[in-house]
């Protein structure tokens, strides 16, 4: 979004300001009898949350937060969620989000149950109407509006004393200590919370259920509720209550960053309702931090681990042996902070079941903080982009290990190739790595992609940092620059290219059924290699001009479909990859050639290439047409020369090159006992790679 475009959708009397330069946000001012006046800021969602959906991409919101912590509106500006697009239809997602306005981070908010039947707000919830048959969907899109917006409140409006939420403290996962239950509790790790009788009538004290509960008035001394309130996420805690297989497990089941808070309750009341439902949210335990609810799910861990050891539980000590209790999981990006005290309200009702009484609602409020030696707040100097290279320094050491390798064969290529079935089984292997760590795993596929959004991101006067947050297309991109300059666009075509590894494995596997390759004519084979740079020229005038013709362009790459998403994406778009796959079989990758934007860029910026560094002979082209009719790419010219800006570096030329009974001019060499001698600027150039 632009002012200019936030202007069009918040009118007079409303006012968009300047973006601030500290954070990616808009003031909006309101034009009032007393002035100009600041009501809130407007921002987009992708910026502070991105959670991704089910096809792997997040939500885009526009929000607009009023000073007082309020959603003044709300917009869905992408998404990509199936249900919403090829199934029920995005209206059901716009009438589910509309549901926000009004609200305010302060509330707790809530779904309707499984049934889809509406429940009645009470003053600590806010239940919403969810849309049936996209539940996960509409959670999606809830914790990242609300995990955005918390950022927003956090460093704008003062809550959470404006800390920056990159920087929370973090649980200590290397400290681990053996201890009991009594220990546990001496160190603080549990928190033991213990209500009377006589604390529960105090709290309705006043009101029409005041002595309404005979127990209470007989027994004033004794345990109302005696709760302990603690995070199984600290190895001291959860190691020592759990089984090493109920740990693992629990490890599985939560995501970096994630707490797992139990609570155990004994006495006469109880933080779970008798209706409570598995997986769901409580109903009487409501958990806040600085003034801000947070989401706190059942991770149904009780009967997860029945069915690792029916007959373990957790290992309390024998008085709670029979006690309720039940484990809750804390997503990362709901922004809790362990340095701080995590405030509970546990809700005592009365009247509930009485049929002539208005049910009355009063709450307990207790903390829980954890112990300073657990958690530790992250350096600031560490925000942005550097974790995420630290903590994908394996990928990144595998993946320049690979590089480094393509980098010492194709510079001392003509040793390489000398061996021609050591040749073909290492490119087999390279192929295997490249489509299989490279694209499926490390999700390193370059694409078209990259670069409109290079474009677009300049136009809109950012900056191109945005790249250093996926480690393996910096690197990747890094790479293939350097190789511009020495061998042209075929190092990333012919050998880091996910998609064209899978065409080429897939062609070879096919063609040993014998399956027949079409070539075209040179003539159209001339013709059919400037489609590519068509489309790529459509492509970046879009890109100038149109980002929604640009979105639908690039979809003529099949590498998110087929690399990125495994091929599970809507019908179209699957058809798509898959037919240009299965042309590879019948027209030697014929995307690669004849269609590829990517491909088409890589052989404008290959023109950067400074070197003749494919060796060639004076025979090459006259009399030989050897390594010209062996070329699949069609990149040899009748000249015998190498036409660089098609040439994809296979080395299949280098190795009938090196081998004195493939290369017909070695082969007569032998014949006549003659030294035949390469053409002279390859000499130069392979003395200034050796």
């Amino acid at each position: 979004m632009t002012q200019e475009k936030l202007r069009k959708l918040y009118p007079s009397p409303f006012v968009v300001g300047e973006k601030d330069n500290t954070i990616d946000v808009w003031p909006l001012f309101k034009e009032e009898v007393t002035g100009l006046n600041q009501v809130g800021y407007i921002y987009e969602s992708i910026d502070f949350s991105s959670i991704p959906g089910f096809m792997g991409v997040p939500y885009n919101l526009l929000v607009v937060l009023d000073t007082e912590g309020s959603f003044v509106d709300v917009r869905v500006l992408f998404h990509r969620e199936p249900m919403f697009v090829a199934g029920i239809g995005e209206q059901p997602m716009f009438d589910f989000v509309d549901q926000y306005k009004g609200l305010s981070l302060m509330q707790n908010i809530k779904f309707s149950d499984k049934q889809g039947q509406k429940k009645p707000n009470d003053s600590k919830n806010i239940y919403l109407d969810g849309v049936t048959g996209a539940t996960a969907s509409i959670r999606i899109l809830n914790q990242t509006l609300l995990s955005s917006a918390i950022k927003i409140a956090r460093a704008k409006l003062g809550f959470g004393g404006s800390k920056d939420p990159d920087l929370i403290a973090k649980i200590d996962h290397d400290i681990f200590e053996e201890k009991g239950w009594s220990e546990l509790i001496d160190s603080g790790l549990i928190k033991k919370i213990l209500y009377t009788n006589a604390e529960a009538e105090a709290l309705f004290s006043g009101t029409q259920a005041e002595g309404r509960d005979p127990i209470a008035l007989k027994q004033p001394k004794d345990n109302f509720v005696e709760l302990y309130v603690m995070d199984l996420a600290i190895p001291t805690l959860g190691r020592n209550l759990l089984t090493p297989e109920s740990w693992e497990f629990l490890q599985e089941n939560l995501e970096a960053g994630d707490h797992a808070l139990l609570i155990v309750s004994n006495g006469r009341y109880s933080f779970m309702h008798e209706n409570t439902l598995r997986a769901g949210i409580s109903d009487r335990l409501l958990l806040r931090q600085q003034g801000l609810p947070i989401e706190i799910r059942d991770l149904d861990l009780d009967d997860r681990l029945d069915l690792i050891q029916p007959d373990y539980k957790i290992k309390l000590p024998k008085p709670l042996r029979q006690a309720d209790w039940m484990v809750y999981r804390v997503i990362d990006t709901s922004g809790i902070d362990i340095s701080l005290p995590l405030e509970f309200d546990l809700s005592v009702i009365r009247g509930e079941s009485t049929s002539y009484l208005p049910s009355i609602t009063k709450e307990f409020k207790f903390k829980y903080s954890v112990p300073d030696d657990y958690f530790y707040e992250p350096d600031i100097n560490g925000k942005t982009w550097q974790p995420i290279w630290e903590d994908r320094l394996d990928e990144i050491i595998i993946l320049s290990l690979g590089l480094v390798v393509l980098f010492i064969v194709l510079i001392k290529q003509a040793q390489v190739t000398k061996h021609q079935k050591f040749f073909a089984y290492f490119r087999i292997c390279y192929l295997l790595f490249t489509l299989f760590f490279i694209g499926w795993y490390a999700q390193g596929q370059l694409s078209i992609v990259n670069i409109t959004g290079a474009i677009q991101a300049l136009l809109a006067g950012g900056n191109l940092n945005f790249f250093l947050y996926d480690p393996m297309t910096t690197l990747l991109w890094g790479f293939v620059f350097i190789t511009f300059f020495i061998w042209g666009r075929g190092t990333f075509c012919g050998w880091l290219c996910p998609f064209g590894a899978l065409q080429e494995l897939s062609t070879k596997i096919l063609t040993s059924l014998n399956i027949r390759q079409f070539e075209p004519s040179n003539q159209w084979d001339k013709h059919l290699k400037k489609l590519k740079y068509v489309v790529l020229l459509l492509i970046l005038t879009c890109a100038f001009t149109s980002p929604i013709w640009t979105d639908r362009l690039v979809e003529i790459e099949p590498f998110k479909t087929s690399i990125t998403f495994f091929f599970v994406r809507s019908w179209p778009f699957v058809i798509w990859a898959v037919l240009l796959v299965a042309l590879s079989v019948f027209v030697y990758k014929g995307y690669c050639r004849y269609v590829c934007p990517l491909g088409a860029a890589m052989a404008v910026l290959g023109k950067l290439r400074l070197l003749n560094w494919l060796p060639r002979r004076d025979e090459c082209g006259s009399p030989c047409q050897l390594c010209r009719q062996r070329c699949e790419y069609r990149s040899i010219e009748q000249t015998g020369q190498i036409d660089y800006d098609e040439c994809f570096q296979c080395l299949d030329c280098v190795v009938i090159y090196e081998n004195d009974n493939l290369c017909v001019p070695l082969i007569v060499e032998k014949r006549q006992g003659r030294k035949l001698k390469a053409r002279p600027h390859n000499h130069k150039l392979i003395a200034m790679c050796e």
